[in-house]
Protein backbone atom coordinates (compact mmCIF):
# COMPACT_ATOMS: atom_id res chain seq x y z
CA UNK A 1 0.00 0.00 0.00
CA UNK A 2 1.47 3.37 -0.87
CA UNK A 3 2.20 5.64 2.39
CA UNK A 4 0.71 8.65 1.17
CA UNK A 5 -2.78 6.63 0.98
CA UNK A 6 -5.14 5.44 3.61
CA UNK A 7 -6.77 2.13 4.98
CA UNK A 8 -9.30 2.45 2.16
CA UNK A 9 -7.05 3.93 -0.36
CA UNK A 10 -8.28 6.74 -0.67
CA UNK A 11 -6.34 9.76 -1.06
CA UNK A 12 -5.40 12.36 2.46
CA UNK A 13 -7.52 15.26 2.01
CA UNK A 14 -5.74 18.53 3.45
CA UNK A 15 -7.31 19.51 6.43
CA UNK A 16 -9.30 22.89 5.93
CA UNK A 17 -7.98 25.87 7.40
CA UNK A 18 -9.89 27.54 10.02
CA UNK A 19 -11.18 30.55 9.03
CA UNK A 20 -13.18 33.08 11.31
CA UNK A 21 -15.64 35.82 10.91
CA UNK A 22 -14.38 39.36 12.73
CA UNK A 23 -16.03 42.81 13.42
CA UNK A 24 -14.27 45.72 12.51
CA UNK A 25 -15.04 49.19 13.69
CA UNK A 26 -14.26 50.85 10.31
CA UNK A 27 -17.79 50.55 8.61
CA UNK A 28 -15.27 49.93 4.83
CA UNK A 29 -13.43 46.51 6.34
CA UNK A 30 -15.94 44.82 4.46
CA UNK A 31 -15.97 46.44 0.98
CA UNK A 32 -12.14 46.37 1.65
CA UNK A 33 -12.11 43.20 1.98
CA UNK A 34 -14.19 42.60 -0.87
CA UNK A 35 -12.20 44.54 -3.47
CA UNK A 36 -9.20 42.59 -1.88
CA UNK A 37 -10.69 38.93 -2.74
CA UNK A 38 -11.83 39.85 -6.12
CA UNK A 39 -8.72 40.96 -7.04
CA UNK A 40 -6.38 38.41 -5.14
CA UNK A 41 -3.82 41.48 -4.17
CA UNK A 42 -4.30 44.42 -1.92
CA UNK A 43 -2.85 47.79 -1.60
CA UNK A 44 -3.11 51.16 -0.59
CA UNK A 45 -3.16 52.95 -3.19
CA UNK A 46 -5.90 50.16 -4.71
CA UNK A 47 -7.99 51.03 -1.83
CA UNK A 48 -7.81 54.59 -1.94
CA UNK A 49 -9.10 54.41 -5.54
CA UNK A 50 -11.53 52.11 -5.02
CA UNK A 51 -13.00 53.64 -1.94
CA UNK A 52 -12.15 56.94 -2.09
CA UNK A 53 -10.53 57.10 0.96
CA UNK A 54 -6.83 58.56 2.37
CA UNK A 55 -3.67 56.93 2.61
CA UNK A 56 -3.74 56.53 6.60
CA UNK A 57 -7.34 55.08 6.57
CA UNK A 58 -6.34 53.01 3.69
CA UNK A 59 -3.31 51.59 5.40
CA UNK A 60 -4.76 51.11 8.78
CA UNK A 61 -7.52 48.61 6.99
CA UNK A 62 -4.94 46.82 5.30
CA UNK A 63 -3.19 46.15 8.84
CA UNK A 64 -6.49 44.72 10.09
CA UNK A 65 -7.05 42.47 7.11
CA UNK A 66 -3.47 41.13 7.98
CA UNK A 67 -4.00 41.03 11.64
CA UNK A 68 -7.08 38.61 11.23
CA UNK A 69 -5.05 36.45 8.57
CA UNK A 70 -6.88 37.53 5.36
CA UNK A 71 -4.02 38.76 4.12
CA UNK A 72 -0.30 38.09 4.14
CA UNK A 73 1.76 40.21 6.30
CA UNK A 74 4.83 42.43 5.38
CA UNK A 75 5.34 44.38 2.25
CA UNK A 76 4.45 48.25 3.36
CA UNK A 77 2.16 49.76 1.03
CA UNK A 78 2.72 47.61 -1.94
CA UNK A 79 0.88 44.99 -3.00
CA UNK A 80 -0.08 41.65 -0.84
CA UNK A 81 -1.20 38.37 -1.38
CA UNK A 82 -4.66 37.83 -0.15
CA UNK A 83 -5.21 34.55 1.65
CA UNK A 84 -8.88 34.48 1.92
CA UNK A 85 -10.81 32.87 -1.29
CA UNK A 86 -13.78 34.16 -2.79
CA UNK A 87 -16.01 31.30 -1.41
CA UNK A 88 -14.35 31.63 2.29
CA UNK A 89 -15.29 35.31 1.66
CA UNK A 90 -18.78 34.52 0.94
CA UNK A 91 -19.28 32.09 3.76
CA UNK A 92 -18.14 35.14 6.04
CA UNK A 93 -18.90 38.71 4.45
CA UNK A 94 -20.87 37.30 1.50
CA UNK A 95 -24.42 37.09 0.12
CA UNK A 96 -24.55 34.05 2.82
CA UNK A 97 -23.39 35.55 5.64
CA UNK A 98 -25.70 39.01 4.77
CA UNK A 99 -28.79 37.45 4.27
CA UNK A 100 -28.40 36.20 7.90
CA UNK A 101 -27.55 39.26 8.97
CA UNK A 102 -30.18 41.23 7.49
CA UNK A 103 -32.77 38.70 8.37
CA UNK A 104 -32.44 40.42 12.26
CA UNK A 105 -33.65 44.17 10.26
CA UNK A 106 -36.97 44.58 9.74
CA UNK A 107 -37.84 47.69 7.30
CA UNK A 108 -40.52 49.59 6.70
CA UNK A 109 -41.70 51.88 3.67
CA UNK A 110 -43.39 55.31 3.25
CA UNK A 111 -44.31 56.25 -0.37
CA UNK A 112 -45.20 59.20 -1.20
CA UNK A 113 -46.39 61.53 -4.16
CA UNK A 114 -47.70 59.98 -7.99
CA UNK A 115 -48.15 56.71 -9.26
CA UNK A 116 -44.71 56.47 -10.55
CA UNK A 117 -43.44 56.70 -7.48
CA UNK A 118 -45.14 53.79 -6.63
CA UNK A 119 -43.99 51.82 -8.92
CA UNK A 120 -40.31 52.77 -7.75
CA UNK A 121 -41.23 51.85 -4.11
CA UNK A 122 -42.34 48.28 -5.13
CA UNK A 123 -39.11 47.81 -7.24
CA UNK A 124 -37.11 48.66 -4.00
CA UNK A 125 -39.16 46.85 -1.64
CA UNK A 126 -39.04 43.52 -3.92
CA UNK A 127 -34.99 44.75 -3.31
CA UNK A 128 -34.89 44.83 -0.12
CA UNK A 129 -37.19 41.57 0.56
CA UNK A 130 -35.31 39.36 -1.65
CA UNK A 131 -31.87 40.28 -0.15
CA UNK A 132 -32.74 39.02 3.09
CA UNK A 133 -34.35 42.11 4.98
CA UNK A 134 -37.84 41.56 6.71
CA UNK A 135 -40.35 43.92 5.93
CA UNK A 136 -43.26 45.36 8.23
CA UNK A 137 -46.12 48.05 7.40
CA UNK A 138 -45.68 48.92 11.31
CA UNK A 139 -43.05 52.14 11.41
CA UNK A 140 -43.23 51.54 15.43
CA UNK A 141 -41.42 47.74 14.88
CA UNK A 142 -39.24 48.57 11.74
CA UNK A 143 -35.41 49.15 12.01
CA UNK A 144 -35.17 51.01 9.34
CA UNK A 145 -37.71 53.60 7.99
CA UNK A 146 -37.37 54.64 4.84
CA UNK A 147 -39.54 57.63 2.65
CA UNK A 148 -39.76 58.00 -0.65
CA UNK A 149 -40.50 61.43 -1.23
CA UNK A 150 -42.37 64.00 -3.73
CA UNK A 151 -41.01 67.18 -4.42
CA UNK A 152 -43.24 68.46 -7.52
CA UNK A 153 -44.76 71.44 -5.99
CA UNK A 154 -44.41 73.30 -2.34
CA UNK A 155 -46.93 71.41 -0.88
CA UNK A 156 -45.52 68.33 -1.34
CA UNK A 157 -42.18 68.96 -0.43
CA UNK A 158 -43.79 70.42 2.86
CA UNK A 159 -46.06 67.30 3.05
CA UNK A 160 -42.37 65.12 2.79
CA UNK A 161 -40.63 67.16 5.14
CA UNK A 162 -43.37 66.26 7.62
CA UNK A 163 -43.54 62.89 6.88
CA UNK A 164 -40.27 62.54 7.19
CA UNK A 165 -39.60 64.36 10.81
CA UNK A 166 -42.88 61.99 11.71
CA UNK A 167 -40.85 58.84 10.96
CA UNK A 168 -37.87 60.32 12.65
CA UNK A 169 -39.94 60.22 16.12
CA UNK A 170 -40.15 56.43 15.53
CA UNK A 171 -36.17 56.91 16.55
CA UNK A 172 -37.20 57.62 20.22
CA UNK A 173 -40.95 56.56 20.49
CA UNK A 174 -40.34 52.72 18.42
CA UNK A 175 -36.94 50.69 17.69
CA UNK A 176 -36.13 52.72 14.34
CA UNK A 177 -32.19 52.58 13.64
CA UNK A 178 -31.63 54.51 10.87
CA UNK A 179 -33.91 57.20 8.61
CA UNK A 180 -33.54 56.66 4.90
CA UNK A 181 -34.83 59.68 2.76
CA UNK A 182 -35.31 58.82 -1.05
CA UNK A 183 -36.97 59.82 -4.31
CA UNK A 184 -37.68 63.61 -5.62
CA UNK A 185 -36.62 65.79 -2.80
CA UNK A 186 -33.00 64.46 -2.36
CA UNK A 187 -32.60 64.58 -6.03
CA UNK A 188 -33.94 68.24 -6.00
CA UNK A 189 -32.73 69.38 -2.51
CA UNK A 190 -29.50 67.06 -1.94
CA UNK A 191 -26.73 69.93 -0.85
CA UNK A 192 -29.53 71.61 1.35
CA UNK A 193 -30.62 68.59 2.99
CA UNK A 194 -27.05 67.17 3.84
CA UNK A 195 -26.59 69.65 6.37
CA UNK A 196 -30.12 71.14 7.38
CA UNK A 197 -32.07 67.29 7.58
CA UNK A 198 -29.72 65.95 10.22
CA UNK A 199 -32.51 63.60 11.32
CA UNK A 200 -31.39 61.37 7.81
CA UNK A 201 -29.27 58.94 7.91
CA UNK A 202 -29.26 58.42 4.14
CA UNK A 203 -30.42 60.53 1.07
CA UNK A 204 -30.72 58.85 -1.91
CA UNK A 205 -32.02 60.59 -5.28
CA UNK A 206 -34.79 59.14 -8.05
CA UNK A 207 -32.29 56.11 -9.56
CA UNK A 208 -30.14 54.78 -6.12
CA UNK A 209 -32.63 52.21 -5.34
CA UNK A 210 -31.49 49.17 -7.57
CA UNK A 211 -28.64 48.44 -4.83
CA UNK A 212 -30.84 49.60 -1.51
CA UNK A 213 -29.91 46.81 -0.17
CA UNK A 214 -25.70 46.93 -0.68
CA UNK A 215 -26.93 50.78 0.63
CA UNK A 216 -28.81 49.62 3.42
CA UNK A 217 -25.84 47.65 4.74
CA UNK A 218 -23.52 50.63 4.89
CA UNK A 219 -25.92 52.61 6.58
CA UNK A 220 -26.49 50.03 9.24
CA UNK A 221 -22.71 50.09 9.71
CA UNK A 222 -23.15 53.48 10.69
CA UNK A 223 -21.95 55.40 7.40
CA UNK A 224 -24.31 58.24 5.99
CA UNK A 225 -24.57 57.50 2.52
CA UNK A 226 -25.57 60.47 0.34
CA UNK A 227 -25.80 60.13 -3.20
CA UNK A 228 -27.89 61.29 -6.25
CA UNK A 229 -26.05 60.60 -9.34
CA UNK A 230 -25.05 57.16 -9.95
CA UNK A 231 -27.66 55.34 -11.63
CA UNK A 232 -28.19 51.95 -10.91
CA UNK A 233 -30.28 48.91 -12.64
CA UNK A 234 -33.73 49.20 -11.52
CA UNK A 235 -34.37 45.50 -9.88
CA UNK A 236 -36.76 43.22 -12.02
CA UNK A 237 -39.11 42.25 -9.59
CA UNK A 238 -41.81 43.84 -7.12
CA UNK A 239 -43.80 43.88 -4.35
CA UNK A 240 -47.56 44.78 -4.92
CA UNK A 241 -48.55 47.76 -3.30
CA UNK A 242 -52.07 48.09 -4.47
CA UNK A 243 -54.58 45.30 -4.28
CA UNK A 244 -53.31 42.18 -6.16
CA UNK A 245 -55.93 42.73 -9.02
CA UNK A 246 -54.52 45.62 -10.83
CA UNK A 247 -51.19 47.63 -10.76
CA UNK A 248 -49.38 50.45 -12.62
CA UNK A 249 -47.00 50.10 -14.97
CA UNK A 250 -44.45 52.50 -15.68
CA UNK A 251 -43.56 52.39 -19.72
CA UNK A 252 -41.13 55.49 -19.30
CA UNK A 253 -39.23 57.82 -16.99
CA UNK A 254 -38.86 61.87 -17.33
CA UNK A 255 -39.71 63.99 -19.57
CA UNK A 256 -39.16 66.27 -22.42
CA UNK A 257 -41.86 68.83 -22.67
CA UNK A 258 -40.34 71.49 -20.36
CA UNK A 259 -43.63 73.09 -19.55
CA UNK A 260 -42.64 76.49 -17.74
CA UNK A 261 -43.51 75.82 -14.46
CA UNK A 262 -42.68 72.16 -13.87
CA UNK A 263 -39.35 70.81 -12.47
CA UNK A 264 -39.84 66.83 -13.11
CA UNK A 265 -37.15 67.25 -16.17
CA UNK A 266 -34.58 68.39 -13.69
CA UNK A 267 -35.44 65.68 -11.09
CA UNK A 268 -36.45 62.63 -13.47
CA UNK A 269 -34.34 63.95 -16.38
CA UNK A 270 -34.78 63.24 -19.93
CA UNK A 271 -37.41 61.02 -21.47
CA UNK A 272 -36.41 57.40 -20.97
CA UNK A 273 -39.35 54.50 -22.65
CA UNK A 274 -39.09 51.15 -21.27
CA UNK A 275 -38.41 48.57 -24.49
CA UNK A 276 -41.27 46.59 -25.36
CA UNK A 277 -40.06 43.63 -24.97
CA UNK A 278 -39.53 44.32 -21.37
CA UNK A 279 -43.10 45.92 -20.57
CA UNK A 280 -44.81 42.75 -21.79
CA UNK A 281 -42.66 40.75 -19.82
CA UNK A 282 -43.46 42.76 -16.95
CA UNK A 283 -47.31 42.54 -17.97
CA UNK A 284 -47.41 38.77 -17.76
CA UNK A 285 -45.72 38.53 -14.98
CA UNK A 286 -48.40 40.69 -13.04
CA UNK A 287 -50.91 38.57 -14.77
CA UNK A 288 -49.57 35.24 -13.58
CA UNK A 289 -50.07 37.42 -9.79
CA UNK A 290 -54.00 37.63 -10.30
CA UNK A 291 -53.74 41.51 -12.05
CA UNK A 292 -56.67 41.82 -14.24
CA UNK A 293 -56.46 45.93 -14.75
CA UNK A 294 -53.10 47.17 -16.18
CA UNK A 295 -52.79 51.29 -15.51
CA UNK A 296 -50.37 52.72 -18.07
CA UNK A 297 -48.10 55.31 -16.10
CA UNK A 298 -45.80 57.98 -17.44
CA UNK A 299 -45.13 61.67 -16.67
CA UNK A 300 -46.47 61.57 -21.04
CA UNK A 301 -47.37 57.92 -22.11
CA UNK A 302 -48.34 59.76 -25.41
CA UNK A 303 -44.31 60.40 -26.23
CA UNK A 304 -43.73 56.36 -25.64
CA UNK A 305 -41.08 54.40 -27.93
CA UNK A 306 -40.28 58.21 -29.42
CA UNK A 307 -36.59 58.30 -27.82
CA UNK A 308 -35.51 54.17 -28.68
CA UNK A 309 -38.07 53.38 -31.89
CA UNK A 310 -37.29 57.25 -32.94
CA UNK A 311 -41.14 57.46 -33.49
CA UNK A 312 -44.28 57.18 -30.97
CA UNK A 313 -45.38 53.46 -30.32
CA UNK A 314 -48.34 53.80 -27.49
CA UNK A 315 -50.46 52.42 -29.96
CA UNK A 316 -48.02 49.50 -30.66
CA UNK A 317 -47.76 48.62 -26.73
CA UNK A 318 -51.58 49.20 -25.99
CA UNK A 319 -52.16 45.96 -28.79
CA UNK A 320 -49.95 43.91 -27.89
CA UNK A 321 -50.22 44.40 -24.04
CA UNK A 322 -54.20 43.90 -24.71
CA UNK A 323 -53.00 40.05 -25.75
CA UNK A 324 -51.57 39.35 -22.28
CA UNK A 325 -53.47 36.24 -20.97
CA UNK A 326 -55.05 37.57 -18.14
CA UNK A 327 -55.42 41.09 -18.88
CA UNK A 328 -59.29 42.59 -18.82
CA UNK A 329 -58.77 46.25 -18.45
CA UNK A 330 -55.61 48.21 -19.93
CA UNK A 331 -56.06 52.27 -18.84
CA UNK A 332 -54.13 55.36 -19.61
CA UNK A 333 -52.91 57.77 -17.37
CA UNK A 334 -51.44 61.38 -18.47
CA UNK A 335 -52.47 61.48 -22.40
CA UNK A 336 -51.16 64.84 -23.86
CA UNK A 337 -53.47 66.49 -25.86
CA UNK A 338 -51.60 67.29 -29.13
CA UNK A 339 -49.95 63.38 -29.43
CA UNK A 340 -54.06 62.17 -29.23
CA UNK A 341 -54.22 60.77 -32.83
CA UNK A 342 -56.12 58.82 -35.21
CA UNK A 343 -54.15 55.77 -34.38
CA UNK A 344 -54.46 56.25 -30.68
CA UNK A 345 -58.31 56.76 -30.84
CA UNK A 346 -58.88 53.23 -32.68
CA UNK A 347 -56.88 51.20 -30.05
CA UNK A 348 -59.08 53.02 -27.44
CA UNK A 349 -62.00 50.92 -29.47
CA UNK A 350 -60.31 47.81 -28.26
CA UNK A 351 -62.42 45.77 -25.78
CA UNK A 352 -59.70 45.49 -23.40
CA UNK A 353 -58.75 49.56 -23.57
CA UNK A 354 -60.63 51.32 -21.12
CA UNK A 355 -62.71 53.90 -22.62
CA UNK A 356 -60.85 56.64 -20.09
CA UNK A 357 -58.60 59.15 -20.79
CA UNK A 358 -56.71 61.20 -18.34
CA UNK A 359 -55.73 64.35 -19.96
CA UNK A 360 -53.66 67.86 -18.56
CA UNK A 361 -54.95 70.00 -20.18
CA UNK A 362 -53.98 73.00 -17.48
CA UNK A 363 -55.92 76.01 -18.93
CA UNK A 364 -58.08 76.97 -21.65
CA UNK A 365 -57.03 80.85 -22.17
CA UNK A 366 -54.66 80.96 -25.15
CA UNK A 367 -52.43 83.26 -23.25
CA UNK A 368 -52.42 81.34 -20.25
CA UNK A 369 -51.34 78.47 -22.21
CA UNK A 370 -48.68 80.04 -24.36
CA UNK A 371 -47.00 81.35 -21.13
CA UNK A 372 -46.81 77.42 -19.55
CA UNK A 373 -45.33 76.39 -22.81
CA UNK A 374 -48.00 74.57 -24.05
CA UNK A 375 -48.88 73.67 -27.34
CA UNK A 376 -52.77 73.77 -27.18
CA UNK A 377 -55.18 76.35 -26.98
CA UNK A 378 -58.33 76.75 -25.90
CA UNK A 379 -60.16 75.84 -29.19
CA UNK A 380 -58.11 72.70 -30.12
CA UNK A 381 -58.69 71.52 -26.71
CA UNK A 382 -62.43 71.58 -27.03
CA UNK A 383 -62.46 69.93 -30.80
CA UNK A 384 -60.22 67.29 -29.17
CA UNK A 385 -63.28 66.70 -26.36
CA UNK A 386 -65.82 66.68 -28.88
CA UNK A 387 -63.97 63.98 -31.50
CA UNK A 388 -63.05 62.28 -28.88
CA UNK A 389 -66.87 61.75 -27.54
CA UNK A 390 -67.94 61.63 -30.76
CA UNK A 391 -65.41 58.63 -31.83
CA UNK A 392 -66.04 56.94 -28.77
CA UNK A 393 -69.18 57.16 -27.21
CA UNK A 394 -69.28 56.66 -23.37
CA UNK A 395 -65.68 57.85 -22.94
CA UNK A 396 -64.99 59.57 -19.62
CA UNK A 397 -62.50 62.17 -19.75
CA UNK A 398 -60.41 63.22 -16.63
CA UNK A 399 -58.18 65.91 -16.64
CA UNK A 400 -55.74 68.56 -14.28
CA UNK A 401 -56.19 72.71 -14.54
CA UNK A 402 -54.18 75.18 -12.67
CA UNK A 403 -55.51 78.37 -11.34
CA UNK A 404 -53.08 81.50 -10.85
CA UNK A 405 -50.52 81.10 -13.30
CA UNK A 406 -48.54 84.63 -13.47
CA UNK A 407 -50.28 86.94 -15.52
CA UNK A 408 -53.27 85.23 -15.38
CA UNK A 409 -56.30 88.11 -15.55
CA UNK A 410 -59.55 87.56 -14.42
CA UNK A 411 -60.52 87.34 -18.00
CA UNK A 412 -58.46 84.33 -18.75
CA UNK A 413 -60.05 82.43 -15.43
CA UNK A 414 -63.80 83.41 -16.61
CA UNK A 415 -62.65 81.97 -20.13
CA UNK A 416 -60.96 78.47 -17.69
CA UNK A 417 -64.78 78.69 -16.23
CA UNK A 418 -66.75 79.19 -19.23
CA UNK A 419 -64.11 75.84 -21.28
CA UNK A 420 -65.49 73.98 -18.31
CA UNK A 421 -69.73 74.66 -18.31
CA UNK A 422 -69.15 73.97 -22.03
CA UNK A 423 -66.94 70.54 -22.10
CA UNK A 424 -68.25 69.71 -19.05
CA UNK A 425 -65.47 66.84 -17.84
CA UNK A 426 -66.62 64.25 -16.31
CA UNK A 427 -63.67 64.63 -13.64
CA UNK A 428 -61.04 67.53 -12.93
CA UNK A 429 -58.31 68.19 -10.45
CA UNK A 430 -57.15 71.51 -9.91
CA UNK A 431 -54.02 72.86 -7.83
CA UNK A 432 -52.92 76.55 -7.41
CA UNK A 433 -49.86 77.69 -9.14
CA UNK A 434 -46.45 77.13 -7.20
CA UNK A 435 -43.77 79.39 -7.33
CA UNK A 436 -40.83 77.13 -8.40
CA UNK A 437 -37.17 78.76 -8.51
CA UNK A 438 -35.05 77.44 -11.63
CA UNK A 439 -38.65 77.46 -13.74
CA UNK A 440 -38.62 79.55 -16.47
CA UNK A 441 -42.72 81.07 -14.76
CA UNK A 442 -40.12 81.84 -11.71
CA UNK A 443 -38.83 84.95 -14.01
CA UNK A 444 -42.43 85.74 -14.84
CA UNK A 445 -43.92 89.20 -14.48
CA UNK A 446 -47.47 89.50 -12.15
CA UNK A 447 -46.98 86.89 -10.06
CA UNK A 448 -50.28 86.43 -8.54
CA UNK A 449 -51.59 87.07 -4.90
CA UNK A 450 -51.76 83.78 -2.58
CA UNK A 451 -55.38 84.99 -1.76
CA UNK A 452 -56.10 85.29 -5.42
CA UNK A 453 -54.84 81.52 -6.29
CA UNK A 454 -57.32 80.59 -3.14
CA UNK A 455 -60.26 82.05 -3.94
CA UNK A 456 -60.09 81.13 -8.08
CA UNK A 457 -59.35 76.92 -6.82
CA UNK A 458 -62.87 77.91 -4.69
CA UNK A 459 -64.77 78.80 -7.39
CA UNK A 460 -63.20 76.40 -10.15
CA UNK A 461 -63.83 73.34 -7.37
CA UNK A 462 -67.26 74.71 -7.15
CA UNK A 463 -68.50 74.50 -10.50
CA UNK A 464 -66.47 71.32 -11.52
CA UNK A 465 -68.85 69.53 -8.31
CA UNK A 466 -72.03 70.85 -9.30
CA UNK A 467 -70.97 69.28 -12.96
CA UNK A 468 -69.61 66.32 -11.78
CA UNK A 469 -72.77 65.69 -9.61
CA UNK A 470 -75.02 65.84 -12.78
CA UNK A 471 -73.25 63.76 -14.28
CA UNK A 472 -73.01 61.08 -11.14
CA UNK A 473 -77.53 61.54 -11.37
CA UNK A 474 -77.49 60.71 -15.12
CA UNK A 475 -76.00 57.73 -14.78
CA UNK A 476 -78.60 56.63 -12.40
CA UNK A 477 -80.69 53.16 -14.19
CA UNK A 478 -77.39 52.40 -15.81
CA UNK A 479 -75.74 48.94 -15.86
CA UNK A 480 -72.43 49.24 -15.36
CA UNK A 481 -69.50 46.33 -15.23
CA UNK A 482 -67.37 46.95 -12.46
CA UNK A 483 -64.42 45.27 -10.65
CA UNK A 484 -64.37 44.91 -6.95
CA UNK A 485 -61.90 46.40 -5.44
CA UNK A 486 -62.81 45.55 -1.28
CA UNK A 487 -65.67 44.39 0.87
CA UNK A 488 -66.72 46.84 3.10
CA UNK A 489 -69.36 47.07 6.02
CA UNK A 490 -72.56 45.16 5.36
CA UNK A 491 -75.52 47.50 5.09
CA UNK A 492 -79.06 46.48 5.69
CA UNK A 493 -78.41 42.77 5.73
CA UNK A 494 -76.63 42.81 2.32
CA UNK A 495 -73.08 42.22 1.22
CA UNK A 496 -71.46 45.77 -0.05
CA UNK A 497 -68.33 46.00 -1.77
CA UNK A 498 -66.48 48.81 -2.89
CA UNK A 499 -66.02 48.86 -6.91
CA UNK A 500 -64.89 50.88 -10.09
CA UNK A 501 -66.35 50.89 -13.32
CA UNK A 502 -64.62 51.85 -16.14
CA UNK A 503 -64.57 55.59 -15.51
CA UNK A 504 -63.37 55.03 -12.11
CA UNK A 505 -59.15 55.16 -12.25
CA UNK A 506 -57.90 54.19 -8.83
CA UNK A 507 -57.49 56.29 -6.08
CA UNK A 508 -58.41 59.44 -7.54
CA UNK A 509 -62.18 59.07 -9.18
CA UNK A 510 -65.27 58.37 -7.08
CA UNK A 511 -66.51 54.75 -6.57
CA UNK A 512 -69.43 52.45 -6.93
CA UNK A 513 -70.55 51.25 -3.69
CA UNK A 514 -72.44 47.90 -4.55
CA UNK A 515 -74.68 45.74 -2.75
CA UNK A 516 -75.01 42.13 -3.16
CA UNK A 517 -77.39 39.05 -1.69
CA UNK A 518 -74.61 36.88 -1.82
CA UNK A 519 -70.71 37.33 -1.52
CA UNK A 520 -68.36 38.46 -3.75
CA UNK A 521 -65.04 37.70 -5.13
CA UNK A 522 -62.42 40.51 -4.42
CA UNK A 523 -61.30 41.52 -8.29
CA UNK A 524 -63.43 39.88 -9.98
CA UNK A 525 -66.23 41.99 -12.84
CA UNK A 526 -70.07 41.68 -12.10
CA UNK A 527 -73.02 44.18 -13.75
CA UNK A 528 -74.33 46.55 -11.36
CA UNK A 529 -77.56 48.67 -11.86
CA UNK A 530 -77.24 52.26 -10.78
CA UNK A 531 -80.18 53.20 -8.28
CA UNK A 532 -78.04 56.37 -6.54
CA UNK A 533 -75.65 59.04 -6.88
CA UNK A 534 -73.75 61.38 -4.95
CA UNK A 535 -70.97 63.70 -6.24
CA UNK A 536 -68.80 61.56 -7.47
CA UNK A 537 -69.54 58.16 -6.07
CA UNK A 538 -72.83 55.94 -6.69
CA UNK A 539 -74.37 53.22 -5.65
CA UNK A 540 -75.62 50.11 -7.33
CA UNK A 541 -76.97 46.59 -6.84
CA UNK A 542 -75.27 43.81 -8.14
CA UNK A 543 -77.80 42.11 -10.78
CA UNK A 544 -75.58 38.70 -11.56
CA UNK A 545 -73.11 36.69 -10.52
CA UNK A 546 -70.27 37.78 -12.93
CA UNK A 547 -69.88 40.42 -15.58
Amino acid sequence: MDNNSNQTGKERTPAKKSIRRFTSNDPYFVDALRISVEAGKTSVSMLQRKLKINFGRAGSLIEEMCAKGYVESGGGGENRKVLLTEEEFDDLYGEGYAKKERSKFKVGVVSLGCDKNRVDTERMLYRINSSGYSLTADASQADVIIVNTCAFINPAREESINTVLDMAAYKIKGRCRKLVVTGCLPQKHMEELKSELVEADCLLGTMQYGEIDFILDRVLRSERVCEKEKIYPEPEGRVLTTPKHYAYLKIAEGCDNFCTYCTIPKIRGKYRSEEMEKLLKEAEELAAKGVRELVLVAQDVTAYGKDIYGEVRLAELVRRLSGVEGIEWIRLLYCYPERIDDELIEVLKHPKTVKYLDIPMQHASDAVLKRMGRASTGKKLSELIERLRKEIPGITLRSTFMVGFPGETQEDFEKLLKFLQENRIDNAGFFAYSYEEGTPSALLPEQIEERVKQERLKAAYELQKKISKEISASMVGERLRVITDSQEKSVGGKYRYRCRGERNAPDVDGVVYADSVRPLRTGEFYEVLITGSGEYDLTGEITDESA
